[in-house]
């Protein structure tokens, strides 16, 4: 199964701004960030933001688009990064890369991955760590049929880095925390929780991830970690699940949790499984339910993308 993520479509995005522009809030809480496209144009109205994704790929990038307020990616970071990328070394330092990528694309991972921790400071080397994703993912999205249309990869990084976003600065002290989302929630102090709910599944966490969990194995140097993810995820949200009833029991947990925040939207995709008078009463039982949003994705996914505001 794809990761909820990598299943959105572009226009899902529009949505969500469309709703939180008819709530009043100047600070947000985001306990499963995702993409940081969200987080970023809340800057752009001058919102203080919180992000938080137990996945370290989802967290680096809102250090570099949410957390990061002024600095870029400098042109000799670029040079020294893809200086020899592609010049093998004894052996691999993160042998995983190679049950994604061929063993050229594997060594320039593997050295490019090494050179961003020489990088001066924890933003910049954010920023090109999520352009090497891009890089990663435009490698992964080739078939056979289409390989011969592939550029270098370091040509793909500086075509990235050129046409990467321009920091957003809000003035604001924002944040990006690497923990699961009921720890992050029970210290996150906002005016509004943005909930964008993680997908029932019964799979483990490297599986739910399906393509993308390369980026979590070149993240973190290998494939050993993905047990410890499991247990930092354990009891809480967006572990794996076997019936309708445990989902919702864990999401009341984690509603009632957040609790001391003042306004809720959440987010939920209706694919009949949970649905969402489901959703609308768990969260009737710990508060009043304000409105339903919907917006309908079935043409491009065959599902609905709903928000709940309380």
């Amino acid at each position: 199964m794809p990761n909820l993520q990598s299943a959105i479509p572009k226009g899902w995005l529009a949505f969500e701004l469309n709703v939180l522009r008819r709530l009043k809030f100047k600070s947000a809480a985001l306990p499963f960030a995702g993409d940081p496209a969200l987080g970023a144009y809340l800057k752009r109205w001058d919102i203080r933001v919180q992000a938080n994704d137990l996945a370290q790929s989802s967290w680096i990038k809102a250090v570099g688009a949410i957390q990061n307020n002024t600095e870029k990616l400098s042109v000799e970071d670029v040079g020294h990064i893809l200086d020899d990328a592609y010049v093998p070394r004894y052996r691999l330092q993160n042998m995983s890369l190679r049950n994604w990528f061929n063993e050229t694309d594997a060594w320039w991972f593997d050295n490019v991955r090494q050179k961003m921790d020489e990088v001066s400071t924890p933003f910049s080397r954010a920023i090109a760590q999520s352009i090497a994703m891009g890089v990663g993912d435009y490698v992964l999205s080739f078939t056979d049929e289409t390989l011969k249309l592939r550029q270098p990869l370091s040509n793909v990084f500086r075509r990235l880095w050129i046409n990467n976003t321009e920091p957003v600065n809000n003035g604001q002290n924002n944040t990006s925390q690497n923990k699961n989302a009921y720890e992050f929630i029970a210290e996150a102090f906002a005016d509004l929780m943005f909930l964008r709910l993680p997908a029932p599944h019964g799979e483990n966490q490297r599986k739910y991830m399906g393509w993308t969990a390369w980026r979590e194995e070149w993240l973190r140097g290998g494939d050993d970690f993905w047990a410890d993810m499991e247990l930092a995820q354990a009891g809480r949200i967006g572990t794996r699940v076997e019936t309708k009833s445990q989902y919702l029991r864990l999401l009341e947990e984690t509603l009632r949790t957040a609790s001391h925040i003042g306004s809720w939207a959440i987010a939920h995709i209706d694919d009949g499984f949970i649905t969402t008078q489901d959703i609308v009463e768990t969260i009737s039982r710990i508060r009043r339910v304000d409105t339903i949003f919907t917006k309908d994705f079935s043409e491009l996914t065959g599902t609905k993308a709903v928000i709940i505001t309380a």
